[in-house]
């Protein structure tokens, strides 16, 4: 009995042990981040419109401020009153690259979430649809990301945005209809990286489903299946590596665009470290077995990387992956009800 003792002892030691280090190394990672994409903030001014509504349901066009130069339209859709009462759960949810928060894919991701209980919120990223003139959104984001290159200054690929959410949802925690302490953050593609990256870098978000996004930055560089990620920014790659004088399909050059646009994306903000800075939350990772975007070993080594995180923690099953069978870069409609399903569950609406 005093040998068991013993063990059970040691092996509770262990696991406070290994607690500490986790949270430790979770919080110098979400420090580091955070030092890279701050910047002095601002008063949101928050302005709110109501649209047209949809399914019945209010619909509100939002717009606040992110930073000293940056305003943001997003719009709120909200739950049936009469059904459900109370402070509400939200979901957010962020669109991929060439799309924007009324792209079809979002605007049903948002209403099922709605339907289900939570109120729904969606934005515009940098250099997306409000946020652009019209009809020159793809040339705007590759411009700015190549500028990005040049000059040194701002994140316009994935980072500023991860910005934006966090300021986002200091602005949905001042309103009287929201329970702030049960926000869920999802998206696709561009933003399901933008949804892993903001989910470590803020502890309000607390439960995320990042959608085709999750990937290993390193491994995809190291095993040559770099090129399908870079091919959704061509034209800022193109631009970015005549101004080094570098050729555009050298491995290396893809590091140094890397190291100068999204620095640390590759390394200690790559999916594996930053998947791991989530835990304990609930994280529900989804992906195609076939993705050239999100190349599938990469995102199984972004979530094997996570998971002693989240057994040492007593939370195994708040980390989940999902691998829809012979998909290409997309999400099939059942998966999309396993996103709304996992916010169901851990975000009780």
């Amino acid at each position: 009995m005093k040998f068991l003792r013993l063990l059970a002892a040691g092996l509770f030691a262990l696991q406070i042990s290994f607690a500490t280090i986790a949270d430790g190394s979770a919080a110098d990672t979400r420090a580091a981040f955070l030092r890279v994409i701050d910047r002095p903030r601002v008063a949101l001014k928050p302005e709110l419109a109501e649209m047209a509504p949809v399914d019945g349901l209010k619909k509100y066009h939002l717009w606040f401020s992110s930073d000293a130069t940056e305003r943001v339209p997003g719009y709120l859709l909200l739950p049936d009153q009469a059904k459900f009462k109370g402070r509400r759960p939200v979901v957010i949810a962020l669109h991929g690259t060439g799309g924007n928060k009324d792209s079809p894919q979002i605007a049903g991701i948002v209403l099922k979430a709605v339907q289900a209980g939570f109120i729904g919120v969606a934005i515009d990223g940098r250099h997306h649809g409000e946020r652009t003139k019209a009809g020159t959104g793809a040339s705007e984001y590759n411009e700015a990301i190549a500028r990005a290159f040049r000059t040194g200054e701002s994140h316009p690929f994935y980072y500023d945005t991860a910005w934006d959410v966090m300021r986002l949802i200091d602005y949905l925690a001042t309103r009287k209809d929201i329970d702030a302490a049960r926000i869920g953050l999802t998206g696709i593609s561009k933003g399901g990286i933008e949804t892993y990256l903001t989910a470590a870098a803020d502890t309000r978000i607390a439960a995320a489903v990042p959608y085709i996004g999750v990937q290993g930055f390193k491994w995809a560089l190291d095993n040559g299946q770099w090129p399908a990620r870079i091919a959704t920014i061509q034209n800022a790659f193109d631009a970015s590596a005549v101004t080094a004088g570098k050729p555009s399909r050298s491995v290396d050059f893809v590091r140094e665009f890397y190291a100068r646009v999204v620095p640390g994306i590759d390394g200690q903000f790559d999916g594996p470290a930053m998947l791991a800075a989530i835990a304990p939350r609930p994280l529900l990772v989804i992906n195609g077995d076939s993705d050239a975007n999100t190349p599938v070993a990469g995102v199984r080594l972004s979530v094997a990387t996570a998971k002693p995180f989240y057994d040492g923690a007593k939370a195994g099953d708040k980390l989940q992956l999902i691998i829809q069978e012979n998909t290409a870069h997309r999400v099939n409609p059942e998966s999309f009800d396993a996103g709304i399903a996992w916010f169901v569950r851990w975000l009780a609406p």
